[in-house]
């Protein structure tokens, strides 16, 4: 069978993760060789039973009552010890098996998280869900086979291949003589079944991302009256899933079924064979019975072989897409000796930035920006001008494809990434709120966060009052992504949220774009608040809020093309006056 190196290089990185766990895995190897040693005695119990007792007149009956007896309780006697180390080793495996899955599970979902963002947005959210849980609960049930099902099958059959040889060394090559056979079909069985694996498992990547992109637009699906189209596009992948699944379970079905036969077909062979030798007295009674049992049970061991060949093949699939994921080079490097700014004064630097996020289709072209410390900056252009760039830059979410970011003059590649990002509040046009309270919601991040810190970011947002007139006050939940707030209220705990950590940078990245005049007020004025003191970058699509900005940057075609105050700006009648003027004209229609 056509199991090369390529087919179990996943499953080699598999049990490397076993490495820690060997103080339990050796003595699981153990138990699994000494339980299937145990299970391929008493058919040769079954040869001196017959002989020795039943077929022979040479002792008294009494004598082979006795002998009778004495191997009765060894069969009992061997089957309890064969279920104590069945029992041991299935605990034993079972712990490390599941270790060894949650180690993968939290090693993906750990490389997933710090994945760049240019990686993550490639593929849909449900796919990388469906790495996370439903592929690597395949390998769970993979590693078993290979590990457990593998190696105690494995020494079952060469332990009942022993005794064979040992009772009839002709009738066993006779037998043997039809297992080419089944070792061909399971050859073109397994090719198959890989192709498979490889396919069920991408039918269910796209299940469950059809299922988390519905769930998670839930008020767009309804405000538009697409349940039904929505239903149907996951009821359509539900049977594509279905038909991928029930075509492993035709060929798996064929291929046990095919092999089984032809060790019926061994096993009629045999006592065909055999029988002649019985009568021809070049056998005994009780070595043919013997020989028979051992073909009988040679069905599981080969059976159960070809299910793991199976199960590698459909498994090798999902092994690929989790170590896919794991091998992703990361595109934002952490530095070998991070940088900690003890006391950092919030001063930005771009110095000829140049970024794009495919190829040479650049968003920002040679950008010199200065920012010093305290300053209010605002941001503006037209769309796609490469306003949010700039923020995600600040925040390292990118690197520079040239040129270099510095904050309080030094690289923005060498800072330890983690203590750097604590200093920097976010504010995002859409402020995603996690399920919890929300005083959670305000401390996110900062675990050790005090009431009264919780509270005086609430008041410099102005939505102290609003939290303290619901019942639960600060522990009222807010719901998944916090549907049970209004946008207004939404952005003004973002904007506690970003100001509870005390930061020398923060970031507004259209924060107002999407509320209305008067809620926009409101927000504007928490911003202001929020702003004081401290290093802020506004990116701005609405020429009102940032009307008391220190410094206004417009950008077009990846670069500076103006700078000054507002009303400076509108003086100049450049590309500010002309968005001022269009954004005026549509105001005032």
């Amino acid at each position: 069978m056509k199991l090369g190196r390529g087919d179990f290089k996943p499953y080699i990185r598999l049990l490397a993760y076993c490495k820690p766990y060997m103080s339990r895995l050796i003595p699981a190897v153990v138990c699994m060789a000494i339980s299937s040693l145990l299970a391929v005695i008493p058919p040769w119990m079954i040869k001196y039973i017959v002989d020795d007792v039943l077929d022979t007149k040479n002792s008294s009956t009494e004598a082979r009552l006795s002998i009778l007896a004495l191997f009765a309780g060894g069969v009992v006697l061997i089957s309890v010890f064969k279920a104590m180390f069945s029992y041991c080793h299935g605990y034993l495996m079972a712990w490390v098996g599941q270790k060894v899955i949650m180690d993968i599970r939290l090693e993906l979902y750990d490389k997933t998280q710090k994945l760049s963002l240019r990686i993550l947005y490639r593929r849909r959210m449900g796919e990388f869900m469906s790495r996370i849980t439903n592929d690597v609960s395949t390998l769970q049930g993979t590693l078993a086979s290979v590990v457990v099902d593998l190696i105690s099958q494995s020494i079952t059959f060469l332990g009942i291949l022993g005794f064979m040889f040992f009772i009839n060394w002709t009738l066993t090559l006779c037998a043997f003589a039809i297992l080419p056979i089944a070792t061909l079909a399971i050859d073109r069985a397994s090719a198959k079944l890989r192709v498979v694996g490889g396919h069920i498992q991408e039918q269910l990547a796209q299940l469950s991302a059809i299922a988390q992109e519905s769930l998670s637009s839930v008020r767009i699906v309804r405000a538009f009256a697409t349940e039904k189209q929505e239903y149907d596009r996951f009821d359509a992948q539900s049977r594509s899933h279905f038909k991928a699944i029930i075509r492993g379970a035709q060929t798996r079905g064929l291929l046990e079924g095919f092999v089984e036969v032809v060790l019926f077909a061994a096993l009629a062979l045999i006592l065909l064979l055999g029988g002649h030798g019985v009568v021809e007295d070049r056998l005994t009674t009780g070595e043919l019975m013997a020989f028979l049992t051992y073909i009988g049970l040679l069905v599981q061991p080969v059976r159960v072989i070809s299910r793991v060949i199976s199960a590698i093949q459909q498994g090798v699939p999902s092994a690929e897409r989790v170590f896919e994921i794991l091998d992703e080079r990361d595109e934002v490097l952490l530095p070998a000796n991070p940088i900690l700014i003890p006391d950092m004064k919030g001063k930005i630097v771009f110095e000829n930035v140049w970024f794009a996020y495919e190829g040479e289709h650049w968003i920002l072209e040679g950008l010199n920006l200065s920012i010093e410390p305290g300053e209010r900056i605002a941001i503006v252009g037209e769309t796609g001008a490469g306003k949010s760039t700039i923020a995600d830059l600040v925040l390292r979410f990118y690197d520079p494809a040239k040129g270099r970011i510095l904050i309080d003059g030094i690289d923005l590649r060498e800072l330890n990434l983690t203590e750097y990002r604590k200093r920097v509040g976010v504010v995002p046009q859409d402020p995603v709120l996690m399920k919890g309270s929300i005083a959670y919601n305000i401390s996110y991040g900062l675990p050790n966060c005090s009431v009264q810190a919780i509270k005086s970011a609430a008041r410099m947002s102005e939505i102290d009052e609003f939290i303290l007139s619901l019942p639960e006050g600060y522990d009222t939940e807010v719901g998944e992504r916090g549907v049970t707030l209004s946008g207004g209220q939404r952005q003004r705990v973002a904007i506690a949220r970003a100001i509870v950590r005390n930061p020398a940078i923060l970031l507004m990245d259209e924060a107002t774009s999407s509320l209305d005049a008067l809620v926009e007020s409101q927000v504007q004025s928490a911003m202001n608040e929020a702003m004081k003191g401290r290093t802020s970058l506004v990116i701005a699509h609405r020429l009102s809020t940032i009307r008391e900005a220190d410094r206004i940057f417009v950008i077009s075609e990846g670069n500076i093309v103006e700078e000054g105050r507002h009303e400076e700006l509108v003086m100049s009648r450049g590309h500010y006056y002309n968005l001022y003027q269009l954004q005026k004209g549509i105001t005032d229609a």
